[in-house]
């Protein structure tokens, strides 16, 4: 409890980012029209690859006594991949729609 404890006095502002970014993204995103959530999702997957990325980098960084980092980038590489996988799903639905049928 206590390492818990000061993991987070350590890291308060960064916490408080994320917390901010979490609060900010749901926001901007639940006010877009419905047109527009296609588009958009084929625009995140590049970052979704970043957070992915980050998340190998973080791992494979990361000794085998550090629970916390091993814990977060195994949680991004999963988030990243379910992000980047139904990303190209509805592109891919999307497309389908304006093709021509023979």
């Amino acid at each position: 409890m206590e390492q818990i404890n000061l993991f987070f006095n350590e890291n308060l502002l960064e916490i408080y980012v994320l917390l901010m970014a979490i609060f900010l993204g749901f926001e901007l995103i639940s006010r877009v029209p419905t047109v527009l959530h296609t588009p958009l999702m084929s625009g995140t997957n590049a970052i979704s690859g970043v957070v992915t990325l980050g998340g190998i980098i973080l791992i494979r960084s990361a000794e085998s006594t550090a629970y916390l980092q091993l814990v977060l980038g195994a949680l991004s590489i999963i988030l990243g991949m379910i992000n980047i996988v139904g990303g190209y799903a509805v592109t891919d639905r999307m497309l389908k729609m304006f093709k021509k049928e023979k």
